[in-house]
């Protein structure tokens, strides 16, 4: 019998190494832009994000958003969207990506309680979606097509 891995990298998914933190969630890197940062793996999130304090470090170009985000610690919060981005996690690749901007110091302050982050931002549920992902729990892998 084939592994999972096998299995779906015959079906054109590349998989990808998550470090489960001790919030039980899941941390990733991933490049926006050509730059590196570290991500939080948040399937109920249903946009991806980036703190509004990083915008040069993954040069986005911010544009007004009507758009009213919410998190675990904050809602009504204002956003920005940068469009037309380039996100890369492992050897997966996706262009013209927009991205939500908002303030992410909340969630950090939160983390940083577990000895966790700082973060740059949240991987959504709408990339997981695009990238057809599959989450292997068991094992800590990410699969993305």
């Amino acid at each position: 019998m084939a592994t999972l891995n096998a299995f779906l990298k015959q079906k054109g998914y590349t998989r990808i190494r998550l470090k489960r933190i001790a919030t039980d969630h899941y941390e990733l890197v991933a490049k926006i832009n050509g730059h590196e940062g570290l991500f939080i793996l948040d399937t109920g999130a249903s946009a991806t994000c980036v703190d509004s304090s990083c915008v040069s470090t993954f040069l986005l170009t911010p544009k007004e958003n009507e758009v009213k985000a919410a998190s675990a610690t904050e809602t009504d919060i204002s956003t920005q969207v940068a469009v037309k981005n380039t996100i890369e996690i492992g050897a997966w690749k996706r262009e013209r990506t927009p991205i939500i901007l908002f303030n992410l110091s909340q969630v950090n302050v939160a983390l940083e309680a577990y000895d966790e982050g700082p973060f740059q931002g949240i991987i959504g549920a709408d990339l997981l979606k695009k990238a057809k992902a599959i989450i292997d729990y068991e094992n800590n892998w990410l699969y993305m097509k």
